[in-house]
């Protein structure tokens, strides 16, 4: 009786392992995808995946894309996104008032949600001329630090997807291999930036991390592009501080 119980444990841990693995791919992809692209990223029986992602859809965490591309992440992560959401905002809060109180500078935090990254908390720079965002306004993910960031902590596959998507919505092209060695070398690096690119006249540095659910934020320091030069190396290395301080919080 013990042994059976023993196995069914190990089994009821499996299951769950293997759906949180589902999970992470497509929250992953940010987009949908089909029983066998999910079997293929997971590496188990497309019978499996099926399932699982049976059972995840009566929970509501997973379901059908409504335009017909497979399966995503259901409405009822939102309400688990939404706990999380006031969680990291409060945590990181004294990490952007430090990074302004050190730099001078806006300091912002944001996450990736869908296919923009959106705002979730913002200190304001204590110089005359600052740069200011809106709680809640979403940035798109090429041409801004906190975007390419991120874009730089998926798999290469997914960040094409994603890159080639915004492109085609904004109705622009570029070198989409050129900016994916870009974000091999933000990833090396730890740091992305936006040079003039999003906004004119505006500068950006940044870097991602996930949070204890996984899911990619990014915090940043935007300013007027006339202080960058001066206070770039300043700004780099309270970031890459507040980056070790963010990801020794995230590993408790």
């Amino acid at each position: 009786m013990v042994g059976k119980e023993i196995k069914n444990d190990r089994g009821g841990i499996q299951v769950l392992s293997r759906a949180a693995t589902i999970l992470r791919i497509l929250r992953d992809s940010q987009s949908g995808m089909s029983l066998g692209q999910i079997a293929s990223k997971a590496g188990l029986p497309r019978s499996t995946v099926q399932r699982i992602t049976g059972a995840l859809v009566d929970e509501r965490f997973v379901m059908n894309d409504p335009e017909g591309r497979g399966l995503r992440l259901g409405p009822e992560l939102s309400a688990f996104a939404g706990a999380s959401q006031y969680n990291i905002v409060e945590h990181c809060r004294l990490f952007l008032t430090e990074l302004t109180q050190k730099t001078g500078e806006t300091a912002d935090l944001s996450v990736m949600r869908g296919v923009g990254m959106t705002f979730l908390d913002q200190v304001p720079g204590t110089h005359r001329l600052t740069t200011l965002s809106k709680v809640d306004e979403v940035f798109p993910l090429t041409t801004t630090a906190n975007g390419r960031s991120c874009l730089a902590e998926l798999p290469r596959d997914d960040a094409r997807e994603l890159i080639q998507a915004e492109w085609v919505r904004n109705g622009v092209g570029g070198d989409i291999e050129a900016l994916c060695s870009q974000l091999d070398e933000i990833s090396e690096a730890g740091l992305a930036y936006d040079l003039n690119e999003h906004f004119a006249g505006i500068s950006a540095v940044g870097f991602a991390f996930r949070d204890w659910a996984g899911t990619l934020h990014a915090i940043s320091v935007p300013m007027p592009t006339t202080r960058f030069a001066d206070m770039k190396a300043t700004v780099e290395a309270v970031l890459l501080e507040t980056k070790r301080d963010v990801t020794r919080l995230i590993s408790q």
